[in-house]
């Protein structure tokens, strides 16, 4: 019986280095000359650092950038709204990078492809979903009407088997 799974992933490699890229552009640009504008990795959560809010924003904007470029979806951050005082007068702000399928959105796409009335089973299976058909273009349906229909968390489609 033919399966597939939906997942949401991120390249933790392609985010270290557009966290890299941002910290070395921050560092050789004139408008950042003498401050501590900075981010640090820690896994998954991603800490920006600056001298005041509007920095704050730009250094973000730096690295939203140089994540869309390395194609990171910019979706899967979650970017806090606390920005809290550090020593001084500096600020920071930490970003969370979301990784697999909560199980609201989970329980969202289940029910979405048990109402499409398409001959495909949909199950939740810790945090991927599994779509499973009896034959290859029921599958491909399902793939297109997710695509369509889930918008606003970026998804990846993987283990297509026959």
């Amino acid at each position: 019986m033919p399966t597939f799974d939906i997942v949401s992933e991120v390249d933790k490699a392609e985010v270290k280095n557009a966290v890299d890229q941002t910290n070395k552009e921050v560092g050789t640009r004139f408008d950042f000359k003498g401050t501590d504008a900075r981010i640090e990795q820690a896994e998954l959560v991603l800490t920006v650092f600056a001298e005041n809010e509007f920095q704050l924003d730009q250094v973000q904007d730096i690295l939203n950038t140089k994540l869309a470029k390395r194609g990171v979806d910019i979706k899967c951050l979650e970017i806090s709204d606390k920005i809290e005082k550090v020593s001084g007068n500096k600020v920071k702000r930490a970003c969370t990078i979301k990784t697999g399928v909560e199980i609201e959105l989970a329980k969202k796409i289940v029910k979405l492809v048990k109402d499409s009335k398409m001959k495909v089973q949909a199950s939740i299976q810790g945090d991927t979903v599994r779509i499973s058909g009896k034959n290859r273009d029921d599958l491909q349906d399902a793939i297109a009407f997710t695509k369509k229909s889930i918008t606003d968390f970026p998804l990846q489609f993987q283990n297509f088997r026959d």
